[in-house]
C-alpha cells in the first residue's frame, strides 16, 4: 500500500508561490517570536495521518521547526514493505514541501534504515546529530520539544550517544498501550502497540533510567482524534490542491483496506494530530496544554514484550487521557483553508 511518490520531480504540483519557515505571507502580518522549538519525528511513508500533523505544524507559527525527521517503519509494514522505509519517508516529505512551496528543505533528516540492535547499540544518522545539535544549543531559553508520531529510534540513538540531552528536551510521543486504571485496549487490539513495535528496544531506552521528560499519548488517546469522512471532503479537499491531496492519501488507505475490514468507514483517526496540539496550542497565559486532560504518574519500563513495568521511585511523566480534539481540528481546517486561498491567489 505504499504511497511514496512516483514519477518525476518536474511532475509534481509547483505553486507559484514560495516561502520559507517564519514566514507567514499569508497572514497580513509577521507573527513576532516562536514560544517553543519542535523537532517532528515521523514515519511519513507509512499512515497518512502525518501529512496531516506535519502541514498543519508547519503553518503553526507560534513554534520553530527546527528539524523534520523521516524515520523508519517496521520492516514488511503493509503501509511501505521498504526495503528503506527511512529513505522512502524522505520522499514524502520532500513532496509535501514542494506541493505547499515550502523552500525550507535543509531542515529535513533522514532517520535511522533500522532499529536499534539492542538497548545499548546507537545507530547513527544525520537525524541523531541534528537531535543532540539542537538540544546542546546554548544560545536560546525557548523549550524543545521532540514530537515524536512514529518509532523512537533516532532519539534513542540521541540519548545513547550523549544522555546528557535527556535533560536538555521533552519528548511527546504518540504511541504505547493503554495503562491500567486509566483506559482498556480496543477490541482484537495487537498486543504490541503499532508505534511501539516498530523499535521495542528504542521504547525500553526512552522510558528508561535517565530517560527525557516524556508527554506520552497512548492508543486509547490517539485513537480519540477521530474525524468524518465528510469532514475532509468538504473542509479538507474542498480547501484546495494541497487539501486534495491530503484528502486523497486517507481515500487511498480507506478504499484499500475496506476489503479486509467489515466495509468502508466514514471515520480516521488523525491520531498523530495532538502533536501539534501540544506544542503550538498551548494557553497564551500560564503555557501549557490547559483544554486537554493528563494524568501523572513514574515512568514505567517499557518491557521487551511491549508492556509496562511499574517503577514506583522513577521520574514523573505525563499520560494523557483526553485531548481537545475540536480545538486540534477546527485550528487546522481553518489554518489549511487560509493558506490555500493564499496560495490561489494570482
Amino acid at each position: 500500500m505504499t504511497r511514496v511518490p512516483t514519477g518525476s520531480e518536474s511532475s509534481r504540483p509547483h505553486p507559484s508561490k514560495m516561502w520559507r519557515l517564519g514566514e507567514m505571507p499569508w497572514r497580513g502580518s509577521a507573527f513576532q517570536g516562536t514560544r517553543a522549538r519542535v523537532i517532528i519525528d515521523n514515519d511519513f511513508s507509512g499512515d497518512p495521518d502525518d501529512l496531516y500533523q506535519l502541514v498543519h505544524h508547519l503553518l503553526s507559527p507560534s513554534v520553530e521547526i527546527r528539524g523534520v525527521i523521516a524515520s523508519h517503519l517496521q520492516e514488511g509494514d503493509p503501509f511501505d514493505p521498504g526495503p528503506d522505509t527511512a529513505a522512502n519517508a524522505e520522499l514524502v516529505v520532500r513532496d509535501v514541501f514542494a506541493r505547499m512551496g515550502l523552500t525550507s528543505t535543509e531542515i529535513i533528516h533522514r532517520g535511522s534504515p533500522r532499529p536499534l540492535p539492542d538497548t545499548s547499540t546507537p545507530v547513527e544518522s544525520p537525524a541523531v546529530d541534528l537531535i543532540i545539535a539542537e538540544a546542546m544549543r546554548t544560545d536560546t531559553s525557548a523549550p524543545l520539544y521532540y514530537a515524536a508520531g512514529g518509532g523512537l529510534t533516532d532519539i534513542a540513538s540521541a540519548i545513547l550517544l550523549r544522555p546528557e540531552i535527556a535533560d536538555r528536551l521533552t519528548i511527546i510521543w504518540i504511541g504505547g498501550l493503554e495503562h491500567d486504571g486509566l483506559a482498556v485496549p480496543p477490541p482484537a487490539a495487537m498486543p504490541i502497540e503499532y508505534n511501539l513495535l516498530i523499535d521495542v528496544a528504542a521504547g525500553e531506552v526512552v522510558f528508561g533510567p535517565g530517560g527525557p521528560t516524556i508527554w506520552q499519548v497512548p492508543r486509547n488517546v490517539y485513537r480519540q482524534c477521530l474525524v468524518s469522512d465528510v469532514e475532509l471532503r468538504l473542509r479538507v479537499a474542498g480547501a484546495g490542491p494541497l487539501g486534495e491531496y491530503l484528502y486523497e492519501e486517507v481515500d487511498l488507505v480507506n478504499r484499500r483496506a475496506t476489503s479486509q475490514l467489515r466495509g468502508p468507514g466514514e471515520t480516521y483517526a488523525l491520531g498523530d494530530s495532538p502533536l501539534v496540539l501540544l506544542t503550538a496550542l498551548q494557553s497564551l497565559f500560564e503555557a501549557d496544554s490547559s483544554s486537554s486532560f493528563h494524568t501523572v504518574r513514574p515512568t514505567p519500563l517499557i518491557t521487551p514484550d511491549g508492556t509496562y513495568r511499574a517503577v514506583h521511585t522513577a521520574r514523573p511523566m505525563r499520560v494523557y487521557t483526553q485531548v481537545d480534539v475540536r480545538l486540534m481540528f477546527e485550528d487546522f481546517f481553518l489554518k489549511l483553508g487560509e493558506f490555500c486561498r493564499w496560495q490561489a491567489d494570482a
